[in-house]
C-alpha cells in the first residue's frame, strides 16, 4: 500500500481521495502524535480559498476536537502564517487546508509541530498507522472547543515586516496572488514595507486558484509588470510559500537565481551561515558556478523541501530552497515563505538601487533540459543506465551535468542534463531516454 503522504503532506482530489471521512481521521491521529497530553492541547487550523476547503476544515477541528484540542481557526492565510503563529503563540500543532500549487479540484493537509516545523517521516508513519485505531472517546468538558481567531493574523504580517532588512520605498511591484491564500494579506504586506503595488489574480472564492497565473503560470505576470513599467513582479501560488519573479523586462527570475541574489546578499551582511545554502540536485549548475565566484558552497539534497530542510537543520544552514521558488530562511521561518522571500528580494533591489536583472545576473543559468520516461519498474530502470549516464557526465565534466533519478509519484524516471548549449543537452537527454525506453 502505497505511503499517505507526499512530499509536502497529503493530496488529493477533494471529497473523492481526500474525504471529509479521512481528514477527520488523519486530524484525530494527528493530535495523538503531536499532542500526547500533559494540559490542554491547542490546533491552529488554516485554510486556502478552495471551495473544498470548508468542509474539509470543518472535519479537521471536528477530529481534534473529539480528541480533546481545542481549535482556533485562522480563515484564509498563507501556509507560513500557520506554521509562524504556532510557535508565536504556543500552540499545539498547526494544520494548513490547501493542494499548494495543485489546481482547484485538489485539496490536501499540512501538519506542523509545537515548533512550527513539519512533523519527520517517523511521526508522519505514525500518524498513518494510527488512523483505523478507535482512540477512547472524551466527553462532557473534555471535548476541543472549536472557535475564530482571525485577530492572530496581524501577529503573523508584522513578523514579516520586521523581518525586512530594508525599506522598499521608490519600488513599483506587481504581485500576481494566484486567487489563493495570499490574496488578502500580500498588497497590504508590500505596501506596508514601502512599495508601489498593483496586484492581480485576487478573486477571494477559490475557485480560479492556480489558473493560468501565479507561480506556475508566469505569462500574465510578466506582460503587467511591461504593461505598467513596473520594477518587478512578484508571483505566490496557492497558499504562497513560493515566489518567483519577473525583471522590468518581462524576464523570469527562478528559485535558484532569487537563491543566488538573497545568498550574496546574506553573505555581505554577515548572515549567511558557513558560507553555505542548501539546494536539491535539480538545481542548476550554473548557480553553483554563480556562488563559487563568491566564496559561497552549495549542500545538494533530494528533491522536496523537507530534504532542503534536513539538510539545513543538520549542517546549521540559514537558507536554503528549490528552483520552483519553494525557500527556507531559516532565521526568520520555519518553512518555506514566499511573502518573506519577495521581500528580501525586493529589499536588496532597494538596498543596492540596481534591477533585478542586473542582480540576477549573480548566475547565468546553462541550458537545462528534462525528459520523462514512462517504464515499468522505475529501481531497475534507474540501476540499469546509471553506468551509461555516469559516462556521459563524465565526458561533460565541468562543462555540464546528468541525473537520472526516480520519480516519486510515477512509474516515470526523470532525465536532466545540462550542457553549454540547449541543443548538446537535448540530444544527450533523448540519447539516454532512447536507452531507458529499449
Amino acid at each position: 500500500m502505497p505511503r499517505l503522504f507526499g512530499t509536502d503532506g497529503v493530496r488529493g482530489v477533494a471529497n473523492v481521495d481526500l474525504t471529509p471521512d479521512l481528514a477527520l481521521r488523519l486530524a484525530r491521529s494527528a493530535a495523538a502524535v503531536l499532542a500526547p497530553g500533559g494540559g490542554r492541547a491547542v490546533a491552529l487550523v488554516g485554510r486556502d480559498p478552495r471551495p473544498s476547503g470548508p468542509m474539509l476544515e470543518a472535519a479537521v477541528c471536528a477530529g481534534l476536537a473529539a480528541a480533546g484540542v481545542d481549535v482556533r481557526r485562522l480563515g484564509v492565510v498563507p501556509t507560513a502564517a500557520v506554521a509562524h503563529l504556532v510557535r508565536a503563540t504556543g500552540a499545539t500543532l498547526g494544520v494548513m487546508i490547501t493542494a499548494s500549487h495543485n489546481p482547484m479540484p485538489d485539496n490536501g493537509i499540512k501538519f506542523f509541530d509545537a515548533d512550527g516545523y513539519k512533523p519527520a517521516d517517523a511521526a508522519e508513519d505514525e500518524i498513518e498507522a494510527r488512523l483505523e485505531q478507535s482512540p477512547a472517546p472524551v466527553a462532557g468538558a473534555d471535548v476541543g472547543r472549536v472557535t475564530d481567531a482571525p485577530e492572530l493574523v496581524p501577529t503573523y504580517v508584522d513578523h514579516l515586516l520586521a523581518s525586512v532588512p530594508g525599506r522598499l520605498d521608490g519600488l513599483h511591484v506587481v504581485v500576481d496572488a494566484a486567487n489563493g491564500a495570499a490574496t488578502s494579506v500580500v498588497p497590504e504586506i508590500y505596501r506596508r514595507a514601502g512599495a508601489r503595488v498593483t496586484a492581480i489574480n485576487v478573486r477571494t472564492d477559490g475557485v480560479a486558484i492556480n489558473v493560468d497565473c501565479g507561480a506556475t503560470h508566469l505569462n500574465a505576470l510578466q506582460a503587467a509588470v511591461v504593461e505598467h513599467g513596473a520594477d518587478a513582479g512578484i508571483a505566490h501560488d496557492g497558499d504562497a510559500d513560493r515566489c518567483l519573479a519577473v525583471d522590468a523586462a518581462g524576464g523570469v527570475v527562478d528559485g535558484d537565481a532569487i537563491l543566488a541574489v538573497l545568498a550574496v546578499a546574506l553573505k555581505e551582511r554577515g548572515k549567511l551561515a558557513r558560507d553555505t545554502i542548501a539546494a536539491t540536485v535539480m538545481s542548476n549548475l550554473g548557480l553553483h558556478r554563480g556562488l563559487a565566484a563568491h566564496g559561497i558552497s552549495v549542500a545538494e539534497t533530494a528533491v522536496g523541501d523537507r530534504h532542503v530542510l534536513a539538510r539545513m537543520r543538520e549542517r546549521g544552514l540559514s537558507l536554503g530552497g528549490e528552483q520552483s521558488g519553494h525557500l527556507l530562511l531559516l532565521d526568520s521561518a520555519t518553512t518555506g515563505d514566499g511573502i518573506l522571500t519577495a521581500l528580501h528580494l525586493l529589499a536588496r533591489m532597494a538596498a543596492t538601487g540596481r534591477p533585478l536583472a542586473e542582480l540576477a545576473a549573480v548566475m547565468t543559468r546553462l541550458p537545462q533540459v528534462l525528459v520523462n520516461v514512462r517504464v515499468a519498474d522505475r529501481q531497475a530502470a534507474t540501476a540499469a543506465i546509471a553506468p551509461l549516464a555516469e559516462q556521459v557526465g563524465a565526458e561533460l565534466g565541468d562543462a555540464g551535468r546528468v541525473l537520472v533519478r526516480p520519480s516519486g509519484t510515477e512509474s516515470l524516471i526523470r532525465v536532466m542534463v545540462e550542457a553549454e548549449t540547449e541543443d548538446q543537452a537535448r540530444e544527450i537527454a533523448d540519447r539516454l531516454a532512447a536507452t531507458i525506453s529499449e
